[in-house]
């Protein structure tokens, strides 16, 4: 039996949690693994990709950073152009996702609004989900385009679905001549 005159243990309401305990949370009940990292963002791992997630708190509502950092391996072209336009290629095409390369790393972001009560059990899957798909998205890109501006034919993942086409880009690499695929109309003029 419990002594009847202590307060009990309850957790504090969602509004009185700082986000990152409530992404802590959300993220041992996905079964990712969470921890902390020594820069304070929640480090995680899902599909062997360690990824994390940084809280910037505001007055009003604070923002989530669900990102990741990949080191460009040796089989993707090393034109910086080409991975630049492949960055584009999913800011542009991706709607919340931001690509960028930073010290020769590909990096990619989902960053999302969550209100004081808000469980953010629902957005940290979606961006988790996002970035994966962006990775992938990015990897196969580059390497088509960089075949492309070769003048080879791009190949397509074994897996891909039938009907599934490498192109058209929403960015030309430099290597596209007028009236290729990924060219602009102005280009055909």
């Amino acid at each position: 039996m419990t002594d009847p005159t202590s307060f009990p243990n309850f957790p504090p309401p969602p509004q009185d949690r700082p986000l990152t305990g409530r992404v802590l949370d959300a993220l041992q009940d996905l079964q990712m693994s969470p921890n902390l990292d020594k820069e304070g963002d929640v480090a995680f791992e899902v599909r062997d990709q360690r990824l994390f997630v940084k809280v910037v708190t505001g007055e009003q509502f604070d923002i989530m950073r669900v990102f990741g950092q990949w080191q460009i391996a040796q089989s993707v072209p090393e034109d910086l152009l080409t991975r630049l336009n492949g960055c584009n290629d999913v800011t542009l095409g991706v709607n919340l996702v931001k690509a960028g390369i930073a010290n020769g790393n590909l990096v990619l972001a989902v960053e999302q609004i969550i209100a004081r009560q808000e469980d953010p059990k629902a957005k940290v899957q979606i961006a988790t989900g996002l970035v994966l798909q962006a990775l992938s998205l990015w990897h196969r890109n580059v390497v088509a385009k960089s075949k492309v501006e070769a003048g080879l034919e791009p190949e397509l993942p074994a897996d891909a679905p039938e009907g599934t086409e490498v192109g058209p880009w929403l960015s030309v690499g430099q290597g596209q001549r007028p009236g290729t695929q990924g060219g602009t109309q102005e280009d055909e003029r």
